[in-house]
């Protein structure tokens, strides 16, 4: 367990020789983010740019210097906790004195900053796709334990890197992939199951500092049209429409369908846009004392007054100045079902014939168990409460409409 009130942050200066340099002493507004959707964590910060025995330390702290923060509290914790390589270097001159401003990226920002024109043919699998890029620039991987799907045939015409990453992983979810995040952590590569933390920090109405609450239709999908690939015309039908919360008005996401891919697997694909950007979404930002090891797509619980359950961090901003930290959270898949009615609570039993809304089912019920895209469509219900907990219902198609024909989630149908 993290002792907070004794928490410190340690702060070295690599230089071009490899010769490490404490700066902790001479620097202020310290802090590190990761953001939603962006790949490098920033660091930044202040340094007293006095003159020592080696110089001034804008000398020593040059453009690519690497910075390493680290953080201690005298007992269980004590590892590093953000890295950069400083990016923008802005010395000044004021009556106060000298100072020197710096902003560092970690290795993952050469993918964000670098365009590339790629191709993926079709059953090109997820890992092999990602770590091929990695490969490519010299990054080394520390774990995957991403998905590993076959995706069908993909171009990329000058795209970032970045952007590239993020679609494979995305394009994963779609066909049955879990979600997973890609960062960096001590110069190395992970792609890990969001929510995989092995620690998960409790944050409850005794120890944060403010909690709340902002709800927004403005990313709201509420149509996705399927269309099949441009004749030589460069015309396009459409082949599916999925609607969802259309009483907020007509929002349309188009998804193409491959040209190796099904109608159905399109349509599975067009309901997991659905699923993911089909409702209103609720965010919540927490204020609280700064636990330097918490990083974007961790998992807290968080016991607020009526503001309880399972979050993700979606993005984070620590300050080593005020020890203190804020992230934006999003709710856990399973709190998403406490908030809505089960299928148990609706009374489905077997033998119901209900309407799947599309998505994943599984060879079984148990955690962990090989998942595969269905589309939405009706079935029957020919098991329940399967022995493996995590996915506790069994279906089976009644009509071609929908493949669906496994293991399912609670909350998946109608």
């Amino acid at each position: 367990m993290i002792n907070l009130a004794d928490i410190q942050y340690h702060v070295v200066a690599v230089d071009e020789k490899g010769r490490r340099h404490n700066i902790r002493d001479y620097i202020k507004d310290l802090g590190w983010e990761e953001n939603e959707r962006e790949l490098s964590s920033r660091l930044s910060f202040t340094v007293q740019n006095d003159r020592t025995s080696k110089g001034y330390l804008s000398g020593i702290i040059k453009p690519g210097c690497l910075i390493l923060v680290s953080a201690a509290d005298g007992g269980s914790l004590n590892q590093e906790v953000a890295r950069g390589y400083v990016n923008i270097w802005n010395p000044s001159l004021q009556n106060s004195g000298r100072e020197l401003k710096c902003v560092c990226y970690d290795e993952l920002y050469s993918l964000q900053k670098s365009q590339e024109n790629l191709y993926f043919s079709s059953g090109t699998g997820t890992r092999s796709a990602v770590t091929g890029i990695l490969n490519a620039w010299g990054l080394p991987l520390r774990k995957y334990e991403g998905p590993d799907v076959a995706h069908g045939k993909l171009k990329f015409n000058n795209r970032y890197l970045s952007d590239i990453l993020l679609e494979l992983l995305d394009d994963a979810v779609k066909k049955g992939g879990k979600k997973c995040i890609l960062r960096a952590a001590e110069g190395k590569v992970e792609i890990t199951p969001r929510g995989s933390n092995r620690n998960v920090y409790i944050f409850k109405a005794d120890n944060i500092k403010s909690v709340s609450e902002s709800r927004s239709t403005d990313s709201l999908v509420t149509r996705v049209t399927v269309t099949g690939q441009a004749d030589d015309e460069g015309k396009t039908g459409v082949e599916a429409t999925l609607d969802g919360l259309t009483r907020y008005g007509i929002r349309q996401r188009i998804y193409v369908r491959g040209s190796d891919e099904t109608l159905e697997a399109a349509k599975s694909a067009a309901q997991e846009i659905l699923n993911e950007d089909g409702t209103i979404k609720k965010e919540l930002t927490l204020q609280s004392p700064d636990v330097p090891v918490i990083r974007r797509g961790d998992r807290i619980e968080l016991e607020a007054g009526l503001t309880k359950g399972g979050f993700y961090v979606k993005s984070v901003r620590h300050d080593a100045d005020s020890c203190s930290m804020t992230m934006n959270l999003e709710k856990t898949e399973r709190e998403k079902v406490k908030a809505g009615t089960s299928e148990t609570e609706k009374g489905h039993n077997v033998g119901d014939v209900v309407n799947f809304r599309g998505g994943t089912h599984y060879i079984s019920s148990y955690p962990g168990a090989r998942g595969y895209a269905a589309g939405a469509g009706p079935a029957k219900i020919t098991k329940k409460n399967g022995s493996g907990k995590a996915h506790p219902w069994h279906l089976i198609h009644t009509d071609s409409s929908s493949n669906v024909y496994g293991w399912v989630d609670d909350g998946t149908f109608d």
